[in-house]
């Protein structure tokens, strides 16, 4: 089943970011941009070269309005000691959001039950609460930072622009297409 228009649950995590901690809930997220990126855990190896991508476009994610979450099912205590013993984490200055009973794993519908973590998820929510594209991957297969926030752009002029179109590979400039009736078989 797809969870494209999924509205997101209720809930309230713990997040580790810039030094400190605090809670992050459904109504933070509320009325702005948001990116979910699932990953199995700390102290991995795949995942570190995956946060330290979105830590490089953090900035680009910010100036479109929409912050990141990075989220696992370690604690933020868990969080911190990555953060303070990994150069490349240390990079990190969005939430790292603690999910140890995997309630955001489920709802998003990326948790290993017998595992205690969750798959390779990412998720681009609207100022609604609604996941409005998501794509999730094999553990042992990275994501692409840049993929991610061409994602965010497309999803946010189609949200702005309900009468067009994103086509393959759209970059914001280009051209969008605009359905016609010769058009809706093709879509």
């Amino acid at each position: 089943m797809s969870l494209i228009n999924k509205e997101i649950g209720e809930f309230t995590v713990q997040s580790y970011k810039k030094g400190g901690f605090a809670a992050v809930s459904k109504a933070d997220i509320l009325g702005h941009w948001s990116v979910f990126v699932f990953y199995p855990a700390d102290f991995t190896f795949v995942c570190p070269t995956e946060l330290e991508d979105l830590a490089n476009l953090y900035g680009k994610f910010q100036g479109i309005g929409c912050e990141v979450y990075s989220v696992s099912c370690d604690t933020h205590f868990v969080h911190k000691a990555w953060h303070d013993a990994s150069k490349t984490i240390k990079k990190i200055e969005y939430p790292m959001l603690a999910d140890p009973t995997g309630k955001l794993a489920r709802d998003f519908d990326v948790l290993i039950e017998d595992e205690g973590i969750a798959e390779r998820g990412s998720f681009v929510v609207n100022p609604e609460g609604r996941i409005v594209a998501y794509e999730v991957n094999a553990g042992n297969v990275g994501r692409n930072a840049d993929e991610l926030f061409r994602k965010v752009q497309a999803s946010q002029f189609v949200a702005e622009h309900g009468d067009q179109v994103c086509p393959a590979k759209w970059q914001p400039g280009a051209q969008t297409l605009k359905p016609s009736l010769d058009l809706v078989g093709l879509i």
